[in-house]
């Protein structure tokens, strides 16, 4: 049982796989919403303060990638992609549009309940008042204010999810380390890498476009090639 109750919504249209996460996750301490299809978790969304999203892409009514896209206008809430697809076409539509992980179906309920604490717990400390302090930093016109969790570029707010600011967090405080694919994978997911370089990529990309000036030509996040990434912000 879990320390604490967290709430969380499932948008998935199909009843047996709805059963099954009711079943399991309840007994985790999860408290569930059901939406079955997309309007009616859009509709649920607004009305209680959720911990995670878990959603289908293929929804009735409007589909995943819509639904990740208009909770991700309005809030940084962790959201975990559930699928039969297994393309990485799928996966960089769904992480790009904001969602934080993934998971192919079928899948085993102690690997999404774990998945969905991990979510939750990095959520969670990037929200705490009471976490350690650490100082401001700046890198031209890149402000990182990590105690108030703000990231400006040019004096404006940038939104970052909480995973995205955990990557950029983890460069920035570490100017010029080299992190493998396999490293990142293990600080930010907490989890055994295993080969997906997709995932990585994705929110690589998404924290480039956000930051920097030209996404093409990093001036903060290298690339190198074959090794993986570094921080060489001024």
């Amino acid at each position: 049982m879990m320390s604490g109750a967290h709430r969380i919504l499932i948008i998935e249209d199909d009843p047996a796989i709805i059963e099954m996460l009711r079943s399991a996750l309840s007994r985790e301490g999860f408290l569930i919403d059901e939406a079955a299809d997309g309007i009616e978790g859009l509709a649920l969304f607004p009305g209680k303060d959720y911990d995670l999203v878990l959603v289908d892409l293929m929804l009735p009514k409007l589909d995943g990638m819509e639904v990740i896209r208009r909770i991700r206008e309005r809030s940084n809430v962790p959201i975990l992609i559930m699928s039969a697809k297994d393309g990485d076409v799928d996966k960089a539509l769904g992480l790009g549009f904001g969602a934080d992980d993934y998971i192919q179906k079928p899948f085993s309920t102690i690997e999404l309940s774990a998945r969905m604490k991990a979510a939750i717990r990095r959520a969670t400390v990037y929200s705490s008042v009471e976490r350690q302090t650490e100082p401001s930093m700046s890198f031209g016109e890149l402000e990182l204010d990590f105690e108030n969790f703000s990231v400006k570029k040019k004096g404006q707010e940038v939104r970052l999810t909480a995973k995205e600011f955990e990557i950029l967090k983890l460069f920035a405080t570490n100017k010029n380390r080299v992190f493998t694919k396999s490293q990142l994978y293990g600080l930010i997911w907490n989890d055994d890498y295993m080969g997906d370089e997709n995932v990585i990529n994705v929110h690589i990309r998404r924290l480039r476009e956000k930051i920097e000036e030209d996404p093409s030509r990093p001036a903060y996040i290298k690339t190198l090639w074959g090794i993986g990434y570094k921080w060489e912000g001024g």
